[in-house]
């Protein structure tokens, strides 16, 4: 009797041991705060746990997602609240941001309210770029590498541009040169994942440009490995079904002119030594280059466009190492036929699209986007740019970001792809 009473014992005090382990484990992030209140969220009834509700187009989640929403539920009311509370501090801060921060150079923007009729073109447009990307997805006759693969067949380190604000249930990924360093911003403050002397920053342009980059200031899927152990597969696919995913992307060839342009026709030291060096030696038969960029400038030796167009099309870069981020596909970036994406902004209409997203995520209250710059790349440049790039490496080029044209709707340019 003594022997079954101390067994019993036993498997009590292990539960309980396993579950102030996950909640520990948990990192109190996350699954903790799913009730969400944007326009994009699914209804569920009155006490339900978001994540785990019945019917609809839900297919029934494993029993270990159950277990964990269910362990987490009682921290919700509490977490719910903190966060209305903040939300409603900022509300009270709030005001049209300042632009205080001379390495941005703006342009004046739009702040006034957006009229129906724009909101109504834009939800036109919403659905149209949806209907695009979810039909080449669904075309076996359009073929691009990793399109077939499911969400668990990517692996961990290339979601590394998935960055998520759990206080208001959103998901965004980052294309770099697609006003990214301002959409970061935006998730910082409505995350509060960055303090300014113990207050969570409330204006996205007071945010240090070396924050916003910094891999720290974000909570990315990649890092929920770390967090969450074996069920980090698991939440990350309850997130990308409760909350709302946006991306932003741009004309593919438009995209490379301006990454060039930031990397290489300005001084960056990093950039200098890791891509600039070895394509000089390369492509333009230069030895003995100087070991800084200053030096380098200083000598006239720059990587030309061309340089630049030999290196991307070159086998040899692959083998080595993935694409930079600056100039690798949008479709290797943002997995697009493996996540549901809820919005498709474009920087080519960056002001209305940014307005009409922040209105439908219900945070329009809480701050605005930032100002465009002035120099954006425009499309027009891409004569311009390509005129000295021979005819066979245009369609070389085209060939490789074919799918971002294709994707996201953007038209062949046939005018660089001809003689």
């Amino acid at each position: 009797m003594t022997k079954a009473r101390l067994l019993r014992l036993s498997v009590v005090l292990v539960s309980i041991f396993m579950i102030l382990l996950i909640i520990v484990y948990w990192d109190n992030v996350g699954t903790a705060h799913f009730y969400l209140h944007t326009s994009f969220s699914r209804p569920h009834s009155p006490g339900a746990i978001p994540g785990i509700t019945a019917g609809g187009d839900w297919e029934a989640l494993p029993d270990v997602d159950e277990f964990l929403a269910k362990l987490l539920s009682s921290s919700l009311k509490q977490n719910s609240s903190t966060s209305q509370k903040t939300e409603q501090q900022l509300v009270q801060g709030s005001s049209k941001p300042v632009v205080s921060n001379l390495e941005e150079n703006v342009r004046g923007y739009d702040w006034s309210t957006h009229n129906a009729r724009n909101s109504l073109d834009q939800e036109k447009l919403q659905i149209e770029r949806q209907r695009t990307l979810r039909e080449f997805c669904a075309n076996s006759s359009f073929a691009f590498p990793t399109k077939e693969r499911s969400f668990d067949d990517i692996p961990n380190y290339e979601l590394n541009h998935l960055i998520v604000d759990d206080r208001h249930g959103i998901i965004y990924c980052y294309v770099p040169k697609v006003a990214c360093t301002n959409w970061k911003r935006v998730m910082i403050v409505l995350s509060e994942s960055l303090l300014d002397q113990g207050v969570p920053y409330r204006n996205p342009l007071d945010i240090p440009r070396e924050h916003v980059h910094n891999t720290s200031t974000h909570l990315t899927f990649n890092k929920f490995w770390r967090r969450y152990g074996k069920f980090s597969r698991h939440l990350m696919k309850i997130k990308l079904k409760k909350y709302t995913k946006f991306l932003f992307v741009r004309d593919p060839f438009v995209r490379l002119i301006s990454a060039f342009r930031s990397k290489f026709e300005l001084e960056n030291e990093e950039f200098y030594r890791r891509f600039a060096i070895p394509m000089l030696k390369l492509y333009s038969n230069h030895t003995n280059l100087p070991t800084s960029v200053s030096e380098a400038f200083g000598a006239g030796l720059k990587v030309s466009f061309s340089d630049f167009i030999q290196y991307l099309l070159d086998p040899r870069t692959e083998k080595m190492a993935p694409f930079n981020e600056h100039w690798r596909q949008v479709y290797r970036l943002c997995h697009p036929c493996q996540i549901d994406y809820d919005f498709i902004g474009k920087l080519e209409t960056l002001d209305e699209d940014a307005a009409y997203l922040l209105q439908l995520l219900k945070v329009d209250t809480l701050l605005r986007f930032p100002p465009s710059y002035r120099n954006r790349t425009a499309s027009s440049w891409e004569d311009d740019w390509f005129a000295k790039i021979p005819l066979a490496w245009r369609q070389q080029l085209y060939k490789l970001y074919e799918a971002d044209f294709v994707l996201f709707g953007y038209p062949k340019p046939e005018n660089l792809l001809k003689d």
